[in-house]
C-alpha cells in the first residue's frame, strides 16, 4: 500500500510539473516577458499550477484557484493568461474526486470563469464560446467523473468476483466437510456394529469353551456355532468397509447400493446369533421411499441395535418402523439391568449420528429412558412430505401397535 501511495504521488508531481511546463512556453511565446508585468505573469502561472500537486481533497480549492486566476490575469493583461492546461487538469480532479455540491460547485466556477474571461476580451456569446466552456470547463469536468466512476464499477466487479470466490471455495469446504461426516457417521456404525456382534460372539464361544472343558454335553458344537458367528460377522465388517472405500475413491461398480430397508432382516438375523433376541414389527403399509432416506433408516436402526448389543441385557431389543401420513418413525426399547451400562454411557456419537441422519431429512430424534426406569427408548421420525405440518410426540402412541 505504502508503495502504490508513493507512485501516485510522483505522478501528481510529474503532472503538476509538465503543466508548469507547457503552461509557462505558452504564456513566454505568447509574449509573457514582455516587462515586468509579464514577469509576473509566468511567476503566477508557474504558482497556480504548482496547486495540481496537492492532495485530492484539495481539488475544489484548486479548480476555484485557477478559475479566479483566469478572471483576474484576463482583468489585468486584457488576454487569456495562458493556463490553459492547469485548467483542463484542475477541471479533471474536480469531477474525479469531489462528489455533491463541491463537485456542482468547481463545475461551476470553471464555467464561470470561462465565460467571464470571454467577456473581458471582447468575445461575443456565439457558438465559438460555447464550444470553448466546453473544452476548458466541461468536458475535463466529465471525463473526471467518467474516470472515478468506471474505477469504482471495476472495484465493485473484482469485490464481487472475490466474494463469489469466498463463497464457492466455502461451499466446497461445506460439501467436503459434510461427506467427511457422513463417511465418518458410516463407518462409526459399521464399525461399531460388527464389533460389537463379534464381540458378543467371542464371549459366547469362550464361555461354552469352558462348559466343554468342564465335561458339558454339546458345548462344543455350540461353540463352533459361535465362531462360524464371528467368522461371518467379520466378513460382513469387511464387506461393509470395502463399499464404504469404494463410494470414497469413487469406484464404486455400476449397480451397486448401500444396504437398505430390504436389508433389515438380514441385520436382525446378525443380532439373534449373537445372542441377543431382536424382533422387528411393521406398521402401516409400507411405500416406496427415496433411496436417501432408505440407507440413513437402515444406518439409524443399525445403530440402534448397536446400542442394544453393547449397553442393554439379554432380554433383547424391539424395533418398531411405523409408516404414516406424513412420516415415518422408528422406535427402539431395550431394557438396561442393574448391572448394565445405560445407554448413552459411552462416546455418543452414534445417537448424535442417528439425531444427524434425521435432521437431514427435517426430522427429529429422541432418547432417554422410559418412565418404568428400565427401558432405553430411542425414536427417529422422518417426515415424508414437504410440509409434514403437526406431527405427535415422537414415540407417541406407538406402543399401542406393537405386535
Amino acid at each position: 500500500m505504502r508503495t502504490t501511495r508513493e507512485s501516485l504521488q510522483w505522478q501528481t508531481w510529474v503532472v503538476a510539473g509538465l503543466c508548469m511546463v507547457v503552461d509557462g512556453a505558452d504564456t513566454l511565446l505568447n509574449g509573457g516577458l514582455g516587462g515586468g508585468g509579464g514577469v509576473v505573469l509566468i511567476v503566477a502561472v508557474l504558482l497556480v499550477d504548482a496547486t495540481l500537486a496537492t492532495p485530492a481533497r484539495y481539488s475544489g480549492w484548486v479548480a476555484a484557484l485557477h478559475s479566479v486566476f483566469w478572471v483576474v490575469a484576463t482583468m489585468a493583461s486584457g488576454v487569456n493568461p495562458g493556463d490553459d492546461g492547469g485548467m483542463l487538469v484542475a477541471g479533471y480532479r474536480a469531477g474525479a474526486w469531489l462528489r455533491g455540491l463541491p463537485a456542482v460547485g468547481a463545475l461551476l466556477a470553471l464555467a464561470s470563469c470561462t465565460v467571464a474571461t470571454g467577456l473581458l476580451t471582447g468575445s461575443s456569446v456565439d457558438a465559438a464560446s460555447v464550444v470553448e466552456l466546453i473544452k476548458v470547463a466541461v468536458l475535463p469536468w466529465l471525463v473526471g467523473r467518467y474516470t472515478s466512476a468506471r474505477r469504482a464499477y471495476l472495484a465493485t466487479l473484482e469485490q464481487q468476483e472475490e466474494r463469489e470466490r469466498r463463497d464457492a471455495q466455502e461451499a466446497v469446504r461445506a460439501a467436503v466437510a459434510e461427506e467427511r461426516s457422513a463417511i465418518a457417521r458410516d463407518l462409526h456404525d459399521v464399525i461399531v456394529h460388527h464389533v460389537s456382534a463379534i464381540s458378543m460372539h467371542a464371549g459366547a464361544v469362550r464361555l461354552r469353551l469352558s462348559a466343554a472343558t468342564a465335561g458339558a454335553s454339546g458345548a462344543v458344537p455350540t461353540a463352533l456355532e459361535g465362531l462360524r458367528s464371528v467368522e461371518t460377522s467379520s466378513r460382513a465388517a469387511m464387506v461393509d468397509l470395502r463399499h464404504l472405500l469404494d463410494v470414497l475413491h469413487g469406484t464404486l461398480p455400476d449397480g451397486a447400493r448401500q444396504p437398505g430397508l430390504d436389508n433389515l432382516e438380514e441385520l436382525f438375523d446378525g443380532v439373534r446369533k449373537a445372542g441377543m433376541p431382536a424382533a422387528l414389527h411393521v406398521l402401516g403399509s409400507p411405500r416406496e421411499i427415496p433411496q436417501s432416506l432408505d440407507v440413513a433408516l437402515y444406518r439409524v436402526v443399525q445403530e440402534m441395535l448397536t446400542n442394544a448389543l453393547r449397553h442393554g441385557d439379554a432380554s433383547g431389543v424391539e424395533v418398531t418402523l411405523t409408516y404414516g401420513d406424513a412420516g415415518l418413525a422408528v422406535v427402539a426399547d431395550n431394557r438396561v439391568g442393574a448391572d448394565a451400562r445405560p445407554a448413552g454411557s459411552g462416546s455418543g456419537r452414534g445417537l448424535a449420528g442417528i439425531r444427524q441422519r434425521v435432521g437431514v431429512f427435517g426430522g427429529r430424534a429422541e432418547h432417554g429412558l422410559r418412565p418404568d426406569g428400565t427401558t432405553w427408548r430411542t425414536t427417529a421420525v422422518f417426515p415424508l412430505t414437504e410440509d409434514p405440518g403437526p406431527q405427535p410426540r415422537a414415540g407417541a402412541g406407538l406402543e399401542a401397535g406393537r405386535t
